[in-house]
């Protein structure tokens, strides 16, 4: 919108608020009229759009500080709406036209220029960029399956309702820029952007690390010390079976190929981390027969190593 619009246009007004009126209040009061007049609560309201697209321009420009001061600078010199003679140089009166009805004032070119200077872009006459939309600021919270999978929901932002499609593989906390999902601009620029920031559900076995599924599996003292074929859970699949080998500690990663996060830059594995499981009670038979295995088995300690580069360090 061309600066020279404002003569006519009281914002103040529009909005109904003192010229005072501070950034929080303004921005109070343009919500609850936004609310009130938004076309999704009054479809096929005419007048309602009308004065919705209203309260949005005055609000775009009182709530820019820089556009809210040239504002009301251009109003305070719109008082009483004047014409501009030139003072001899010309070209006011037809820039100006048409803002009769009031007292001629005249200001010599010196002072016309430290009344406007700076303010239609270095102090000539042109047109201002077209401002961007706000931009706009979404949660959604997602179960673990649908982010890691994707998913398309529905949201309702600011009285709209659109249609959000979620990518593959996304995280607690990340955000997502929609562009041109925001306000639309109220002078003929781009709209904004909404930044959707997602918040994941936990899942009570699974976790994403990057691309890949996280899953702790248990294995008892025997399948640890043997070696088995044991089954692990996937992410809304059946299970598969893995090799355990024989000695196989707590905490070594057993890895499924392609049973990750199908996601744009790839797919991701599964990956089984083993967790040596102690049996919390025993009968008085099975503790004799692990008494006998422990007197029959090597006499050495796992803690050896461990105390020797304590020592060494």
């Amino acid at each position: 919108m061309a600066s020279n619009d404002w003569f006519d246009k009281d914002f103040y007004a529009v909005l109904g608020v003192a010229k005072d009126v501070s950034a929080a209040d303004l921005k109070k009061q343009y919500r609850k009229l936004a609310r009130q007049y938004h076309p999704d609560s009054n479809p096929g309201d005419a007048a309602a759009e009308a004065k919705f697209k209203e309260i949005s321009e005055a609000h775009a420009v009182l709530a820019d500080p820089k556009q809210r001061q040239e504002y009301d600078a251009v109003r305070a010199m719109a008082g009483g709406r004047p014409r501009f003679a030139p003072g001899g140089s010309g070209g006011f009166e037809d820039v100006f036209g048409g803002f009769g009805g009031g007292p001629r004032v005249q200001y010599s070119q010196g002072d016309f220029d430290d009344l406007l200077g700076g303010m239609f872009g270095g102090g000539g006459f042109g047109a201002r960029r077209p401002a961007r939309g706000r931009d706009i600021t979404a949660r959604a919270a997602l179960g673990f399956t649908s982010a890691v999978q994707g998913d398309t929901l529905k949201l309702t932002v600011g009285g709209k309702t659109m249609t959000v499609k979620i990518p593959a593989g996304v995280h607690d906390g990340q955000k997502i820029k929609l562009a041109g999902r925001g306000d639309p601009s109220t002078t003929g620029g781009e709209p904004g952007d909404l930044i959707l920031t997602v918040q994941v559900r936990s899942h009570p076995v699974f976790t994403m690390d990057g691309l890949n599924l996280r899953v702790d599996v248990p294995v008892t003292f025997a399948e640890a010390t043997l070696g088995a074929t044991i089954e692990v859970p996937t992410l809304g699949g059946n299970p598969v079976r893995l090799k355990v080998a024989p000695g196989t500690p707590s905490g070594r990663v057993l890895r499924v190929k392609g049973r990750g996060v199908a996601g744009k830059k790839g797919t991701g594995d599964l990956l089984a981390t083993i967790q040596v499981a102690v049996p919390g009670h025993l009968t008085k038979e099975q503790v004799a027969h692990l008494e006998a295995f422990v007197e029959a088995g090597p006499n050495e300690s796992p803690r050896d190593e461990l105390l020797t580069k304590a020592k060494a360090s």
